[in-house]
């Protein structure tokens, strides 16, 4: 049985901070592929389809049992296991449209118990496969099919118990996202271990029984859903248990009359019909607005920028220690294999930031928010109180401007990756973590602010799978990197960062649509202050003043 929404109220702070560990351990786990990718080459996952001509032997000293430790690597190999990684990816973004109307259907509770269970399937698939890699390669891609799935369907649905956090909401939120977005420092963290001599098997199948907390935690402590701050006050949700019935129903009464003004009483009726003329908005109309159409290009790029560099870094920096040799010397392909694991490691804890920058970006997103709030209590005072701030008007502001400041840094990334310097990589993996932190909270606060709120989900869901789908060019590019251009990702690059540039088309529109918002406020306020004229002016001579609603609903 789910618990009550009072007793999950009562244990929110417990259900807020195992999130966090849960989406830390055992989200976006994936994205933290280039230490994964080194353990199952070291494993012997789809080593059979090495030969001993195009093939490489990596030997790292004496086990703990005193062999020889050495395995084999090719490009076929890593053409396979990129596969892998694709079609992960892909399920950890593509999949958010269904989920959004799964979880609308049913909650975020079955879901979340669906995920862990997936999750863990895909640690025990892993660990089964490990013992004979050789027959049992083929199940890596289911377990990566499952693990991204089973990710996904965690971080979805953390985001909806921040509902119970009043003012904190947008700080929980931002913890929620920044702990997806750190979940790649997991396998880097698990690769120290390996590297210890913990067996891999061993490990995956710890992580199933960390997945069985997550399950059991969700079975326990999570409710079947947490209704929005509109519809539930989860300030008087303690207080209002034991009240009978009526007594509940006068209570919010006296809530809804609090002001005792007939005034606020018609402004509340004329503000509930602007928000279902809102949500009559057909969604048709959304899709093809310029605004959904022009992020689809923005995020779209931004998806395959991130998601290519996530899957080639390990032999971006590998091409950075060989410079292509063809034959490359014992030696030298020793220090190849241990710069490429420091610098994977290095990617992975830098993963951590994204708790930082996600509310950095979030700072960006609510700049000036207060006082467009304050706007909503204000409308009778409109004359005396001064020119307000429209709430619209400075989302799309605020919008535009964490566009701005996300494509510059993915321009500062692009530069970074054509530079041939190991060292300077270091900058390129911090501007990499502050984009990938970014650019969602970016998309979901612009789509807010310019849709309405019952077509948000349907169109953030969307919008991760037209990206997903674009995300996957990033396997035949790989291809072509490791075949033609023989490792040198010099040119893939430069295209990727040419493409970037059409990151800036968005807020350029948003700065003409800013301009069109603008004049139509302009028309607004003078056409409202020539009504409250007329008004005052009728108040005068002793009639009862109205309002048609014109302006209120316009608003």
């Amino acid at each position: 049985m789910a618990p009550s929404l009072v007793q999950a109220y009562k244990r929110r702070w417990w259900m807020a901070v195992t999130a966090v560990l849960e989406n830390l351990l055992c989200s976006a786990v994936l994205l933290g592929w280039g230490s994964l990718l080194i353990m199952l080459k070291r494993e012997g996952f789809y080593s059979h389809l090495c030969t001993e001509n195009d093939s490489l032997v990596v030997h790292l000293g004496n086990s703990s049992t005193g062999d020889a430790e050495e395995w084999l690597t090719c490009v076929d190999q890593e053409e396979m296991l990129n596969l892998g990684f694709t079609i992960g990816s892909f399920l950890l973004s593509a999949t958010t449209l269904p989920l959004g109307i799964l979880m609308d259907r049913f909650g975020p509770r079955p879901i979340r118990l669906m995920g862990s269970s997936l999750f863990g399937l895909s640690c025990g698939m892993m660990a089964v496969s490990a013992n004979d890699p050789n027959k049992l390669s083929a199940l890596i891609f289911l377990a990566l099919s499952l693990n991204g799935f089973g990710g996904i369907c965690l971080t979805f649905t953390s985001i909806t118990l921040p509902n119970m956090f009043g003012p904190l909401s947008s700080t929980i939120m931002s913890l929620m996202i920044g702990s997806y977005a750190s979940s790649a420092v997991t396998f880097p963290g698990v690769k120290l271990i390996y590297d210890a001599d913990v067996s891999f098997q061993v490990i995956m199948w710890v992580w199933l029984g960390l997945a069985g907390f997550v399950f059991f935690n969700c079975f326990f402590n999570w409710p079947t859903g947490f209704p929005s701050p509109d519809e539930v006050d989860y300030s008087k949700i303690l207080e209002t248990k034991e009240l009978p019935q009526m007594d509940k129903k006068a209570d919010e009464e006296k809530l809804q009359e609090k002001n005792g003004d007939a005034h606020n009483h018609s402004t509340e009726k004329l503000a509930t019909k602007s928000e279902s003329s809102t949500k009559n908005v057909p969604f048709r109309r959304s899709v093809f607005s310029p605004i959904f159409l022009w992020s689809l290009v923005t995020m779209g790029m931004s998806q395959l920028r991130i998601i290519f560099f996530m899957g080639a870094m390990n032999k971006m920096l590998e091409f950075m220690v060989t410079h292509g040799e063809e034959h490359p010397s014992e030696d030298l392909v020793t220090e190849t294999v241990e710069k490429v694991s420091f610098y994977s490691s290095i990617f992975g804890t830098l993963q951590l930031l994204c708790l930082l920058t996600c509310p950095l970006i979030g700072y960006i997103m609510d700049w000036k928010m207060k006082e467009c709030v304050e706007e909503k209590g204000a409308f009778e005072n409109s004359q005396n109180s001064g020119p307000k701030r429209d709430r619209k008007i400075q989302k799309v502001t605020n919008a535009m401007r964490a566009f701005i400041i996300t494509n510059m840094l993915l321009i500062a990334f692009g530069f970074c990756c054509l530079i041939d310097n190991l060292p300077l990589q270091i900058l390129t993996f911090i501007l990499h973590t502050m984009v990938r932190g970014f650019i969602h909270s970016c998309c979901g606060g612009l789509y807010a602010a310019v849709y309405p709120s019952n077509h948000f989900g349907t169109l953030t869901g969307l919008q991760s799978m037209i990206s997903a789908v674009i995300a996957l060019l990033q396997q035949p590019l790989f291809i072509a990197m490791v075949g033609p251009l023989e490792g040198n990702p010099y040119w893939i690059n430069l295209g990727l960062l040419i493409f970037s540039l059409a990151g800036f088309l968005l807020p350029g529109y948003l700065f003409y649509h800013r301009r069109h918002l603008l004049k139509e406020k302009e028309a607004r306020d003078k056409r409202l202050g020539q009504e409250l004229e007329a008004l005052n002016h009728t108040v005068a001579n002793g009639h009862k003043p109205h309002t048609n609603g014109f302006a209120a609903v316009d608003a």
